[in-house]
């Protein structure tokens, strides 16, 4: 082999390294910024008043092309002060994803008695939040698909055929981020039905958000509204979500569908009695 032909060889071999390099610490999946066991300050940088108690809060990450790190459908905890200058500690599920880099963001209810609704009302912009997560705590259940823990969810595309969802008031925001995150991988195809319960209409979290998925992704995924105080002409349920509001309008119980449920604990209650009375087997339900 000639001097100019080992050099050629010994260029080719130099890029190829280079290029493996190059491909590994790009595709590389970035670190998130939560720990699991330490707060961390995340600064307040646009604060939107979605309705007089209902508020959208984006957070800063360190760099514009930072993620959160936050497993789909888990949550984050969120520390803060109450009226009484006492700490209080909160879960809460963001509604963004990882593909939303350089911030994340919280839609919060600030409910009148509520203590870390007190913190959240008294945010200003430029103000930090302590933040650490995910939390996870063991409880019951654990099958092929899923482990099943309190405030933790677990999915695989493919995994199942169909998700039927029911959320009541503030509980639709892990719907929301769970439901995004399946319809927004073209490889997913995965179905979608949602019953979500509210008192009134105005008392509906991200309704413009949920109505450009249900048409945006028209077939995978369908959202059907109840109102316990339902104004003149609607047309969606009206009380409180029944038995037979899941009959109709989610997916009936399969080996390869699952039940998600996430909202104040009577409805909780209610909704797990009326699931059993379904036949529903407890390894297809997951609540958040």
């Amino acid at each position: 082999m000639s001097f100019l032909e080992e050099n050629e060889t010994a260029i080719v071999i130099a890029l190829f390294a280079v290029s493996i390099v190059a491909f590994l610490l790009f595709s590389k999946k970035p670190k998130g910024c939560l720990d699991p066991d330490k707060f961390r300050e995340f600064k307040l940088v646009k604060r939107t008043q979605l309705s007089h108690n209902v508020a959208k809060f984006r957070f800063a990450l360190p760099s514009p092309t930072s993620v959160l790190g936050l497993p789909i459908g888990q949550h984050i905890s969120c520390r803060g002060k109450d009226s009484q200058g006492e700490e209080v500690i909160k879960p809460y599920t963001p509604t963004t994803l990882d593909t939303d880099a350089g911030y994340f963001e919280l839609v919060i209810k600030m409910y009148p008695q509520g203590r870390m609704s007190h913190h959240f009302r008294e945010m200003k912009e430029g103000d930090y939040l302590d933040v650490k997560g995910p939390k996870v705590r063991a409880v019951t259940v654990s099958t092929v698909i899923f482990t099943c823990y309190q405030g933790r969810f677990k999915y695989r595309p493919g995994d199942v055929r169909a998700f039927g969802m029911i959320a009541g008031g503030s509980g639709i925001t892990p719907m929301y981020q769970v439901a995004r995150a399946i319809l927004e991988d073209e490889s997913d195809k995965t179905k979608l039905d949602l019953i979500y319960a509210n008192v009134t209409v105005d008392d509906i979290l991200l309704k413009e958000e949920l109505d450009t998925l249900a048409t945006k992704y028209w077939g995978r995924f369908k959202v059907y509204y109840v109102l316990n105080q339902p104004p003149e002409g609607w047309t969606g349920g009206v009380g409180f979500v029944s038995k037979e509001m899941i009959e109709e309008y989610l997916p009936k119980p399969a080996f390869d569908i699952k039940i998600l449920r996430c909202g104040p604990p009577p409805m909780n209650k209610a909704m797990a009695a009326h699931l059993e009375a379904l036949r529903y087997e407890p390894e297809a339900l997951f609540q958040f």
